[in-house]
């Protein structure tokens, strides 16, 4: 893989208060949970985060909160994506003027674009700082399929592009990554209950929103994975992947921040009209989380 960024990355989950507003005080604990826990690095502002139920001005604040709490101690890559390339650009300028050591990029959304003007928005955005890019790949939400052959023609366009986060749950299509493309880029798995297969694959890591809940053990695989212990790695993942297939089976951040509830560190609802997790599902996440203690 090439040299850089690598590890478990925690796709940060954005609190928020009973009555939705910013949670500053229970943002700045999650950082420190997650720090503790072991995790390489932190990614505020992504799917789980709920970029895209926020302002423009709530996702700076974010950013803010979140390098100011690290104060160094891991690597902060923000996703700077949005729906025109003008903001993603003055997103990505404000995070590296903040001090951000990479940025995340979503492919542009809502709006159906070409491939063409998909790759130009790329080249746009990581023409605009001296940071690298991490292009994220997440076609269920986007509408685009950043295939690895597109990937392929992007990194090789584009040489601040040198991280690539595949979110497609194609596992065929993450190893082609791997396999074609990882002397130029590392390659980060973001589908969580294929976190163990992609780092036995030669992943780079993984920037997973269940690192907000589980983060020292989702670490301890990651480390007996790159100390070549495969049979403690199997037996940590066991035990977790029950948890990893609860999170992915319906309505991801209520996973997430149901499971933040469960373990006594909340962060707050979605914000409407995303809904709680509950029912069936729920319990389901209770029983998970209590198998592991």
């Amino acid at each position: 893989m090439a040299e850089g960024l690598k590890g478990v990355y925690s796709a940060v989950a954005t609190p928020f208060t009973a009555d939705e507003k910013l949670d500053e005080a229970g943002l700045r604990a999650l950082i420190d949970r997650t720090i503790d826990g072991g995790v390489h690095g932190l990614v505020p502002c992504g799917s789980t985060g709920e970029f895209s139920a926020l302002t423009r001005a709530e996702r700076e604040h974010v950013v803010e909160i979140v390098i100011e709490q690290t104060a160094g101690r891991v690597p902060v890559v923000p996703q700077t994506g949005a729906t025109s390339t003008r903001e993603a650009i003055e997103l990505s300028r404000h995070a590296e003027k903040l001090g951000a050591q990479a940025i995340m990029v979503v492919a542009p959304y809502y709006e159906p674009f070409t491939i063409a003007e998909t790759k130009k928005y790329y080249a746009d955005i990581a023409g605009s700082v001296s940071i690298p890019v991490m292009a994220y790949n997440l076609p269920a939400a986007t509408g685009v399929n950043l295939t690895p052959e597109i990937l392929g023609e992007l990194i090789n366009d584009v040489p601040n592009v040198k991280y690539v986060k595949d979110t497609s749950g194609d596992f065929t299509a993450a190893a082609q990554l791997i396999h074609e493309f990882g002397d130029a880029v590392s390659v980060f798995v973001g589908w969580d209950t294929l976190f163990f297969a992609a780092l036995i694959e030669g992943a780079a890591g993984s920037v997973i929103g269940a690192a907000n809940v589980v983060p020292r053990e989702l670490v301890n695989v990651y480390n007996a994975v790159e100390q070549g212990d495969l049979t403690t790695a199997r037996t940590h993942w066991q035990k977790i992947f029950p948890l990893m297939s609860t999170f992915v089976s319906g309505g991801y951040n209520a996973g997430i921040k149901g499971g933040l509830d469960l373990i006594g560190h909340t962060a707050g609802p979605q914000r409407a009209p995303g809904a709680n997790i509950d029912g069936p599902r729920l319990d389901a996440l209770k029983k998970n989380l209590a198998a592991l203690t």
